[in-house]
């Protein structure tokens, strides 16, 4: 498992037609309106009255209108009917949609190529759902951050393409924008073409009977969101990203011509760098997250997208500059921070986006999963446009320079992340573990498959340190309840995290019996709801390295809830400044960067579960390795 990489998926025919489907269709929704827009800032002017901007605007709202008016509907296609024939469909009609904007070209129609664009709008109105909603049905839950990972690369890579393509194609001398057209077409082609290959994906609600009342249904998707609060929040804060992301992404071109005085190329090397990071961002998640939905990513995403977009901020040139070429920009040491802030504002967009759509995906029941994605999309139109009117005002009636506009949205990005982490204490949690067993240690695992993949389930290690619960919580896939000592659990700086992650304080029946019974009431409502209990059976921290024997508290609640038990051992972590080798005052911050181990046994079953039994697979597991 170790030498998994994500782009093995691509060998895998349950992955690859799907991405060079969904990959071909961004390309091709791209390549059209950027050619279009291209036109339109030369025609515009004489086309139906209408001023460039207007054109432009209009063109935009029209693309995005179909999100809000027809997600909810064919939401529910995604759950009810099987989804590759879907797909297949979508595909056909990309392919007459093609055909028809040949024909707006060819008469120079334009009233035909907004319809054009309206129909691209409707046709990923209609593939939105399906598209995230097939990929739990198709990966193992181990493969489903770096799938997502790809697929948002794929996504972004066909964007930077299509934006770079469209001009270009309609700049080509020709009597009508026949290459445009031709190359369209093809496009549309090669992806029905690949989407006969992706593979059978079952109805997950075939019963379900469909509501044509677009706006009773899209007011029951955004109810489908607030079933979970995570799920909810998680929505929030993707359609947050598309906002951000959105100001940033349209405003280059402005920014590249009229701030740094730039031509085509700057343009282009400017919205290169931008999706170029968010692709590379993208993929990282998956070796920094341990090929686990790991939301403390989302944090660390938040973090670097305001301080690269203050920094562009700062970066920018307080004058505007003028006639630059490609050569005379890089030669200028200040636009190499530029272009080197928008690579970062994209890694650190791929960090903070591809978690929250794995974990929306987790966490939604499979029976709607489609239709909250559906409802997340309406959502990230809504956002968009609002970011386009923000945008609008700003540098409109405002006042706004784009580097002002950027700083400003830098800071809301900050406002908005600390809102969500405040009222969603998990993300920050999860952060804070994830920067743990990053930064401090270096941790290996071993036998991670051991932990079922649900169901209920005891873990049980050995007790070296103070953050033994967020090493193992760091690094299995599942959510685990720890059952701690309650002054441990009351540590200050550790508290927030034991608490966020519902860990349960026990106590010594003649210390508090209070806090000893709610936790046993805790432990039995634990593993009735299916969940992860983890237990330290010594019950304490060793104060000498050795394990000491275990307590027999294991058997009795194995005796009233009959659960497998997985046991650990934590290597090589004896020593460090978190575990009791010195007293207090005379500890230091030891192995710092250590490679420390975590070793995962098979389950021992509930009939075969004893105290001694426990404590010799522990000690086997751990070896000599302190």
């Amino acid at each position: 498992m170790s030498g998994h990489s994500q782009f093995k998926l691509f060998g895998e025919k349950r992955f690859m037609p799907f991405f060079i489907t969904q990959a071909s269709g961004a390309l091709n929704d791209n390549i059209f309106k950027n050619a279009l827009a291209a036109l339109l800032v030369f025609q515009g002017s004489r086309l139906a009255g209408l001023n460039t901007d207007q054109v432009v605007n209009l063109s935009a709202l029209v693309f995005i209108l179909p999100f809000f008016l027809f997600s909810a509907l064919f939401g529910q296609f995604a759950d009810k009917y099987e989804k590759s024939m879907q797909i297949r469909r979508i595909k056909l009609f990309e392919v007459l949609i093609m055909a028809t904007a040949t024909l707006g070209f060819w008469l120079d129609n334009l009233p035909i190529l907004l319809g054009v664009l309206f129909m691209l709008g409707f046709q990923s109105t209609i593939f939105g759902p399906i598209k995230y909603g097939i990929l739990p049905q198709v990966l193992e839950p181990r493969e489903l951050v770096g799938g997502n990972a790809l697929v948002e690369m794929g996504t972004f890579v066909a964007i930077l393409t299509g934006t770079i393509l469209g001009p270009q194609l309609a700049g080509i001398e020709a009597d009508w924008p026949f290459w445009v057209s031709v190359v369209c077409l093809g496009v549309a082609i090669a992806g029905y073409v690949a989407a006969r290959g992706i593979p059978l994906a079952a109805a997950v609600a075939p019963e379900l009977k469909i509501n044509w009342n677009i706006f009773s249904e899209t007011l029951r998707n955004i109810r489908f969101l607030n079933h979970k609060r995570v799920v909810l929040n998680s929505v929030l804060g993707i359609s947050w990203f598309w906002f951000f992301g959105a100001t940033f992404l349209v405003q280059i071109p402005s920014y590249s011509q009229n701030v740094l005085g730039g031509n085509e190329d700057v343009m282009s090397v400017l919205l290169a760098m931008f999706i170029i990071g968010i692709s590379a961002g993208s993929l990282l998640c998956e070796k920094l997250s341990g090929r686990r939905v790991e939301i403390g990513l989302v944090p660390f995403g938040a973090i670097g997208l305001t301080l690269f977009g203050l920094d562009l901020y700062f970066s920018s040139p307080r004058i505007a500059l003028v006639d630059t070429t490609l050569g005379t920009f890089f030669s200028n040491g200040g636009n190499w921070r530029v272009s080197f802030d928008l690579l970062m504002i994209g890694v650190f967009g791929g960090f903070y986006i591809v978690p929250l759509y794995a974990l929306v995906q987790q966490r939604s029941e499979p029976s709607h999963r489609s239709r909250v994605i559906a409802g997340n999309n309406i959502l990230n139109a809504l956002f968009m446009v609002i970011a386009a009117i923000f945008a609008m005002l700003l540098l409109g009636r405002a006042g706004f320079t784009i580097p002002e506009l950027f700083g400003l949205t830098a800071i809301l990005n900050a406002i908005v992340a600390i809102y969500i982490f405040t009222i969603v204490p998990e993300f920050l949690m999860r952060f804070l573990v994830w920067i743990l067993i990053h930064t401090i240690y270096r941790v290996r695992v071993t036998g991670a498959e051991n932990v079922p993949d649900e169901g209920p389930v005891i873990v049980a290690a050995n007790h070296v340190s103070f953050v033994d619960p967020l090493i193992i919580a760091g690094m299995v896939r599942r959510p685990i309840r720890f059952v701690m000592y309650y002054r441990i659990y009351r540590i200050p700086l550790l508290k927030f995290i034991f608490k966020t992650g519902k860990a349960i304080p026990i106590a010594g029946r003649s210390e508090n019996r209070e806090i000893l019974n709610n936790a046993y009431q805790r432990i039995r409502e634990t593993l009735s709801n299916g969940n992860v209990l983890g237990i330290f059976p010594e019950g304490a921290i060793t104060r000498d390295g050795e394990i000491k024997k275990f307590k027999k508290g294991i058997e009795k609640t194995v005796r009233e809830q009959p659960v497998p038990v997985v046991p650990m051992a934590l290597c090589h972590l004896w020593g460090s400044m978190f575990s009791r080798r010195d007293a207090l005052l005379k500890r230091r911050p030891y192995k710092l960067w250590a490679k420390i181990e975590l070793r995962i046994g098979e389950p021992i079953p509930p009939a075969e579960l004893t105290a001694a039994r426990l404590e010799a697979e522990v000690r086997k597991l751990r070896g000599a390795d302190r």
